[in-house]
Formats: structure tokens, C-alpha cells, sequence
């Protein structure tokens, strides 16, 4: 995720993608932090199905002593791996396709991964579909340096650190109720800069220059000690 931040902010690369929530594990935190002190955009947004493999260079278990994955694939397969691999430990890696590639170099080693990087690196696939859900999805964003046009039927997003008080969430977001906002998302994360102090991501239908929309965002912003709009981009179709 970092990675792909500092590419798009550094204007090595145009736009890039990145996981925000998985249908079977939740929220991708790394990429939510990362929007506290970025000046990126949200400008779309892609749901896909995603299955993960087993892998091993050898094309069999024997002799394998460990596993590679990134931590939201090994969650996403939780259940399989204490049932079929208790007692091999699993180490962490930046991305799937880093798994598959430590694998094919490591005879003791094996990963999960994709169908791509199992082709990529030349590995076999030993056991397919190894994800606990049948109905496991990823959303991504889009992130790109400017805030995408309005299309009709678009989706905004925005970070806010509200003030300390009781009612102050329920503050925040009257405003959106009274303009018939309708919230698609919200999650609290620590703010980084106080113990025990949070900010709130919120996804809500529409663009931040409809006229109601930028309406109820100016009275949210009078709530809030901070107010951020990572993005207004149009909504994304399931991809099958």
C-alpha cells in the first residue's frame, strides 16, 4: 500500500490501487492511515472476487517447513490453515505475489496466492480455493491526484475528527440525515496524534458538488475539529 501511495504521490505513476475492505475480514487499515496525511484522491472504486492457492515450487508438501502470505490473504484463509497446516508457522510478506516469489526460491517454503503469481513465478498450485468464504470480495480504491467529475451516480468519502463531547458523532452526522444523505460506510481509527483519539471515515452516495450534498458537508465541517474530503468518484459494479 505504501508503495502505491508514494508512486501516485510522487507522479511516478498516474493512479493507483489499492484493497480498502475485504467482504470476509473488514477494513484494510494500512490503507486508511495512510489517507490521514495523504493529499491523494479517491476517484473510483473496483469490487472483485478474489481466491486464494496453495503453492509449493516442488508441487508437493513434503518437505515444506513454512508459509508466505500477506496478513489479510492468511486471514481470509484462517480456518483451512488450522485445519489442513496447524503446525507450520506463516510469516508475513508486503503482497501475495512477494509470497509466491519467496516460495519458488525457497524449497521449504510455500504460499498463498494468486493464480497470477503462481503463473508469474513459475510454481505449482497444489490445492485451489483455500479462502474460508465462497463469497470472498475485495474493494479497492482508486487513488489519483484530483477529484473525479460528477457522473450521476457517484459516492463521496470523507475523514473528519469530530470534537470530544457526548452527542458529538450524533452532531456530526444530523446534518447528513436532514439533507437524506445516505451513508454507505463508517469506521473509527486511531488519530496517530493523541492516546485514545479517533477519526471517522465515512462513504456517503453523491458528489461533493451536488448542491445538498456540499450543503450538509459545510455543517458537518462546523462539527468537526477537522474535515477532509478524500474523494467524490462514481460508484463501482461488482466485478464477477
Amino acid at each position: 500500500v505504501g508503495k502505491v501511495f508514494d508512486s501516485v504521490e510522487h507522479e511516478r505513476s498516474d493512479y493507483g490501487v489499492v484493497p480498502i475492505e475485504n467482504s470476509t475480514e473488514g477494513v484494510v487499515g494500512t490503507t486508511l492511515d495512510r489517507f490521514l496525511d495523504s493529499t491523494l484522491k479517491i476517484t473510483g472504486e473496483i469490487t472483485l472476487p478474489i481466491s486464494h492457492h496453495l503453492m509449493v515450487r516442488s508441487g508437493s508438501l513434503g518437505g515444506v517447513r513454512r508459509i508466505f502470505s500477506h496478513p489479510q490473504a492468511t486471514a481470509q484463509c484462517r480456518n483451512w490453515l488450522e485445519e489442513n497446516l496447524p503446525n507450520l508457522p506463516i510469516f508475513d510478506v508486503e503482497s501475495t505475489a512477494r509470497a509466491a516469489e519467496r516460495a519458488a526460491s525457497d524449497h521449504g517454503a510455500a504460499a498463498i496466492a494468486s493464480e497470477l503469481a503462481a503463473e508469474t513465478y513459475d510454481i505449482a498450485v497444489i490445492v485451489k480455493g483455500v479462502e474460508d468464504s465462497p463469497n470472498n470480495f475485495t474493494r479497492f480504491f482508486v487513488v489519483g491526484r484530483h477529484i473525479a467529475r460528477p457522473t450521476g451516480k457517484d459516492k463521496t468519502a470523507i475523514l473528519c475528527a469530530i470534537m470530544d463531547h457526548p452527542g458529538a458523532l450524533y452532531e456530526l452526522l444530523t446534518p447528513l440525515a436532514d439533507a437524506g444523505i445516505n451513508l454507505t460506510r463508517i469506521e473509527s481509527r486511531p488519530s496517530r496524534k493523541r492516546a485514545w483519539e479517533y477519526v471517522f471515515f465515512i462513504d456517503m452516495l453523491g458528489h461533493c458538488d451536488d448542491p445538498a450534498l456540499k450543503g450538509a458537508l459545510d455543517a458537518v465541517a462546523k462539527q468537526c475539529k477537522e474535515l477532509k474530503v478524500l474523494g467524490s468518484f462514481p460508484q463501482g459494479e461488482l466485478e464477477e
